[in-house]
């Protein structure tokens, strides 16, 4: 069953030292690993000069990866996915770089200052939290169409796509407690004459 988590809006980044070393951690939204490696390869180019540019990112419920970038195996990559998931987020990526100080932080210091760079950096940032929700599709004629596309754009449920066949249908994101009273309202609205189907669990701001 899918559970609440916690997202961003926006990137938020906060530099810290440890030792004479700076850790620069920057966290962002990405709603596929796609994104997510996207905004590594900017950061990777903006710091080109770094040390290190260690990354973590948590997409969905089951994908979770992090890279060390060089710094001993499970020291940068590791706490940072922990760090994440920790906190409940999920559809975020992180990348710390780390601009070498001189002073060697031993295994133990770099999991804590690439750990600690991300839960601070999370600490600045305002989350969206995610709640379970059904992705329902709604197909009515098209002499209903533009009157159902009004009401549903100007309804607070979310929607995500409108396809144009023989009939009119639209993917639209309900909250999982919501659905049954959606599909009434949506009846009423068309005197009957919709087709609701409820598909695929999604997730939409609480």
């Amino acid at each position: 069953m899918p559970a609440p988590y916690l997202t961003l809006k926006t990137v938020v980044e906060h530099e810290t030292e440890v030792r004479r070393s700076r850790f620069i951690c920057a966290v962002a939204p990405a709603r596929s690993v796609e994104e997510a490696a996207a905004f590594i390869a900017g950061r990777r180019r903006e710091h080109a000069d770094a040390t290190h540019n260690c990354t973590a990112y948590v997409i969905g419920q089951r994908v979770q990866k992090g890279d060390d970038d060089g710094e001993p195996g499970g020291t940068a990559g590791t706490p940072m996915v922990q760090a994440l998931v920790g906190r409940g987020f999920s559809d975020v990526v992180a990348v710390v770089t780390r601009y070498f100080g001189g002073v060697l932080l031993g295994a133990g210091g770099l999991v804590r200052a690439y750990g600690s760079a991300v839960t601070e950096t999370l600490d600045r940032a305002e989350p969206v939290r995610m709640v379970p929700a059904k992705r329902v599709r709604v197909s009515v004629a098209h002499d209903q169409a533009g009157r159902v596309e009004n009401d549903l754009r100007a309804s607070r449920h979310a929607v995500e796509d409108v396809v144009y066949a023989r009939d009119v249908t639209f993917a639209v994101a309900v909250g999982e407690d919501e659905v049954a009273a959606f599909a009434d309202w949506v009846a009423t609205l068309t005197a009957g004459r919709a087709r609701v189907d409820v598909g695929e669990d999604v997730h939409v701001p609480a």
